[in-house]
């Protein structure tokens, strides 16, 4: 079970420098019996997002606006303790960062053009609308009640 398994790509050709990771290890709660007392399993990976340069200046001020109440301090963290393999929650962590990064860095979706209500469809719902007012005007007559 070798290092960790290559770059985690973020969006392109950006990916997360190894060197700018933080790794904690410590003991999980999750499964794992007898064995959970004895290996710090739980991962807890931590990104100095104010600080890198990693990142182009657009994405950067992107993902700390929106990244603004995870932060402390301009480090974004993330942990992971599902698995009971260490190796295997620095891999979910990293993921975990990689997607993280990858939807806060995301351009702005582009503003909805407003658009006008085809005159066919809206007089279609006035005669819908019409049609069923007569049908419940009609069941307050004679027999009903």
């Amino acid at each position: 079970m070798g290092g960790m398994s290559g770059p985690h790509v973020i969006r392109g050709s950006v990916s997360l420098p190894e060197a700018e990771l933080m790794w904690r290890f410590s003991r999980s709660s999750g499964p794992g019996g007898q064995h959970v007392n004895t290996s710090d399993s739980q991962v807890e990976l931590r990104f100095d997002l104010a600080n890198t340069d990693a990142l182009p200046e657009v994405w950067k001020r992107r993902a700390l606006e929106r990244l603004g109440s995870r932060l402390v301090d301009g480090v974004v963290s993330v942990r992971a303790s599902e698995h009971r393999s260490q190796w295997r929650n620095r891999e979910m962590a990293a993921t975990r960062l990689a997607a993280l990064l990858a939807e806060a860095t995301a351009p702005p979706p582009k503003p909805r053009r407003a658009t006008k209500v085809p005159r066919g469809i809206n007089e279609r719902r006035l005669r819908n609308k019409k049609q069923r007012s007569e049908t419940k005007r009609g069941r307050s007559g004679q027999g009903w009640g």
